[in-house]
């Protein structure tokens, strides 16, 4: 087994960054710098969660032969102790040998920072640009990350120039690495300590909310409401860009320089407007150059942004309106079958995907109700204990792990009991439930944050491409200091529990951080406090108050704002329900009426198909008679398409003759050329 572990959890880890990118990206719209770019900024950071448990069984099993190895075979002391001997130390089964763990981790390290650093600050500039060549979007991102990179280069310097006045430190090209990376996990732990104190809090308690029925579909409403709003000013804003965009595409004819720009612009819009503005548009006339009310090509790249953005907002609001929708009508079909004497759970609207029959074999009407019903709220609630009591845990051991004798970090003593028995499964499951744990808070808290609407992590396929280099920028950064936090809790960290033990591959690569004293003896040790401070403040919803002063509604029980926005979305949700019924009821009808009367139809149409060919086979018979003067090729039909032509087209005022019959007249009569004199004389396709 050795080395294989390692390769499964390797595998298994790029499949599941690779489907929660699906279920967030658009493999098929968007670029595919976009797609690698953030696949392999999710993939890197799930890899080192879970990578770092196996890190720590080797390590604590090379501490087991390194203690042997300095010291006698076998030996008792005064005091009865034995001292380990070569039969106590039990490799791990996922031991890694050693050399690889090093260089895994300086790969895994450098690249996510350089990733997060350089690599996708700039592709996230590229992409958001409105530019229409390669080089000009480089050179718009160039421009809007130089004051960013410059921000960064003056911190690093700041940091350099302390260790250089410091005449106790001799400048070298580790220490040097050491200021580099001590510089980004202070920024990043900054940043966890702020996302971890809502995470810890806000997770059980949502849980906790799940198992309540009315505060679920309440806060569905709540959000129908905001939805609505948002879908509303999204459709008036892609309306109004697309107005702009037709007055430049009629401004701008097809022989002007900047028409390529134009017709990229018409490219990115939605297929009607395309269809709409095609039809209204005429490029007959050459454009003027001594106008000069012509749009600039700068103009034209915002408009192109613009239209970027406008596009995708208004896309995923119509899709979230949609699984909106699906999640109220469903909530409102649970509280009416929580009172169904048959116990089976009936929906008022079928699924519109279709279902996996095997799925629908098991999880019939019955199963449903009693887990819908029964069973998912006491299971969300026991799911609610269990995660509030972790996060007890991790706070106490937030406020703690520095203290070494006694320990009082309750991770470090779950982990130095099972290090004294050598229990490594014990070991490798406590480290991943607890650095999982922490991961779920924080990454939870990144795919659940809004910045407006610059970043914001949708499903069903529906982020942009901004949001996901912005995601994968922020994994980057939290997750070497969520691991460093990690093991200092269990005291897996040299520079935490202060002893001369073999520290772990992961740690040896970020160097000492004694370097820089004030940080590695202050900031890492206290600042993690301020998780206490920020629970109590996410507990009673400080920020949502203070967000629902500033204006930005959020949902709160006691509000009467709250309290309007729930009764308009119910009034939402009351119309749409009633519109999904009657195009239901609708396609029933229509349903109903093929299934009763398609048999009579298609009798009926074959007799007519029947009439049809006796008539086609009376009129060739009369075609051969002589002295005939009419001819009935078609039958009824032909004779129904000359009336039509006759009271469609204009009479020819030229013509020798004028019937008073259209059909006694020269538009049906026959010549022995072929062809009809209506045809060669009103020529009445000249004009197409």
């Amino acid at each position: 087994m050795s080395g294989a572990a390692l390769g499964i959890e390797i595998v298994f880890v790029f499949f599941l960054a690779l489907f929660l990118l699906h279920r967030y990206g658009d493999f098929k719209k968007q670029h595919r710098l976009v797609i690698v770019a953030t696949l392999l900024a999710w993939y890197l950071c799930f890899l080192i969660v879970f990578i770092l448990p196996l890190d720590v069984s080797t390590t604590i099993y090379n501490r087991c032969k390194l203690a042997v190895n300095s010291s006698p075979a076998e030996s008792n002391g005064s005091d009865g102790t034995l001292v380990p001997s070569k039969q106590k130390c039990f490799k791990p089964w996922s031991y890694i040998p050693d050399g690889i763990m090093p260089i895994f981790w300086r790969v895994v390290y450098w690249t996510s920072q350089f990733l997060t650093w350089i690599l996708l600050p700039f592709m996230q500039s590229y992409a958001r640009s409105g530019g229409f060549s390669i080089t000009g979007k480089i050179k718009t991102a160039l421009i809007e990350n130089a004051i960013y990179y410059g921000t960064y280069l003056l911190i690093f310097g700041a940091f350099l120039i302390y260790v250089a006045v410091n005449p106790n430190f001799n400048l070298q090209w580790n220490q040097l690495q050491t200021i580099g990376i001590a510089a980004a996990n202070t920024w990043g732990l900054f940043l966890l300590v702020l996302l971890l104190g809502y995470g810890l809090v806000e997770i059980p308690r949502s849980h906790w909310n799940g198992a309540k029925r009315g505060y679920l579909l309440m806060k569905t409403y709540f959000k129908a409401a905001k939805l609505m709003t948002e879908k509303a000013d999204a459709e008036e804003n892609l309306e109004d860009i697309m107005e702009e965009v037709r007055k430049v595409s009629e401004s701008i004819k097809y022989n002007h320089p900047l028409r390529k720009c134009v017709d990229t612009i018409l490219k990115k819009c939605p297929t009607e407007y395309q269809e709409r503005m095609g039809r209204n548009m005429d490029d007959y006339e050459d454009f003027d150059e001594r106008q000069n009310n012509y749009p600039s090509e700068k103009s034209l790249v915002k408009l192109h942004k613009q239209v970027i953005y406008s596009v995708q907002r208004h896309r995923r609001t119509q899709v979230q309106w949609q699984i909106l929708l699906e999640q109220a009508f469903y909530l409102e079909d649970v509280a009416k079958n929580e009172t169904s004497a048959t116990r089976q759970f009936v929906h008022t609207f079928h699924s519109q995907e279709p279902e996996n029959k095997i799925f629908q074999y098991f999880y019939t009407p019955t199963v449903e109700w009693y887990w819908e019903c029964l069973l998912r709220p006491w299971f969300y609630r026991v799911l609610a204990v269990v995660l509030a009591t972790f996060s007890v845990i991790v706070v106490w051991s937030e406020c703690t792990f520095f203290s070494t004798k006694p320990v009082l970090s309750l991770f470090a003593v779950f982990i130095q009991l099972a290090e004294k028995t050598y229990n490594y499964i014990y070991i490798e499951m406590a480290c991943f439930l607890t650095i999982f744990f922490l991961s779920i808070c924080v990454y939870s808290t990144v795919f659940r944050i809004r910045v407006f609407n610059y970043y914001y992590l949708a499903s069903h396929h529906q982020t942009d491409a901004y949001s996901l280099l912005f995601s994968g920028m922020l994994f980057c950064r939290l997750t070497p200091p969520l691991c460093l936090n990690f093991l200092g809790l269990t005291h897996m960290d040299a520079t935490i529990s202060h002893k001369k033990t073999q520290p772990t591959a992961y740690t040896s690569i970020m160097g000492s951080m004694r370097v820089l004293s004030f940080i590695a003896d202050g900031f890492y040790i206290y600042y993690p406090m301020l998780v206490v401070i920020l629970c109590i403040a996410t507990y009673f919803s400080l920020g949502t108050r203070c967000l629902n002063l500033l204006g930005f509604q959020q949902f709160m029980g006691d509000s009467e704002m709250t309290s309007d926005l729930i009764d308009e979305g119910k009034e939402l949700i009351r119309r749409e329900k009633r519109k999904r019924q009657r195009q239901e009821e609708g396609e029933n009808r229509r349903r109903e009426w093929k299934e009763r009367y398609g048999n009579r139809d298609d009798s009926t149409r074959n007799r007519v198909v029947h009439t049809d060919q006796k008539e086609s086979s009376f009129s060739e018979a009369n075609t051969h008679r002589p002295l005939s003067k009419y001819t009935r090729s078609n039958g009824r039909t032909e004779r129904d398409r000359i009336e039509l032509l006759q009271d469609a087209e204009p009479l020819d005022f030229n013509a020798e003759s004028i019937s008073d019959d259209p059909l006694e007249s020269d538009v049906g009569r026959y010549q022995p050329g072929g062809r009809y004199l209506s045809m060669s004389r009103s020529k009445i396709f000249d004009d197409v």
